[in-house]
């Protein structure tokens, strides 16, 4: 009985929390050790470049950002369909009768949109493609 509770609420409530705490604390261990190196070039007397703190990042190539766009789509069609037949599959295991059927339909809602998003963004990937083929040959 504790544990239909526990675990659901360990992997919805703390593993995310968990998540982004970490994420926080790299990204402060890094301003942190950026910081120290500025401190001890302020100290040495050595001229300073304020775009040190910034983080680094490397623009994204138009093919890049395209399969991104194609991995989203993936992952989220098949979250989609696996709620979809886990929602539907689990109440013909445990009998299925009238009282359930909103509750299986609530727990589709998730499903379909997952994989109407997964489907928007295979669009978007494959109308990109066609759109951008010039430029992606270029690259």
């Amino acid at each position: 009985m504790l544990e239909d509770i526990l675990v659901p609420l360990g992997i919805c409530v703390a593993l995310p929390v968990l998540i982004v705490w970490l994420i926080g604390r790299v990204r402060q261990n890094e301003v942190n050790r950026k910081a120290e190196i500025m401190l001890k070039a302020i100290e040495a007397g050595a001229e300073i470049n304020p775009d040190l703190l910034q983080r680094a990042k490397k623009p994204k190539s138009l093919k890049e950002r395209l399969l991104t766009r194609l991995t989203a789509g993936i992952v989220c069609t098949l979250i989609g369909i696996t709620i979809l037949v886990a929602g539907l599959v689990t109440p013909l295991q445990e009998g299925f009768d009238g009282s359930r059927m909103l509750l299986t339909f609530l727990v589709d809602i998730p499903g379909m949109i997952f994989i109407s998003g997964g489907i928007g963004l295979f669009v978007y990937y494959f109308a990109g493609k066609k759109m951008l083929a010039k430029e992606l040959g270029e690259e």
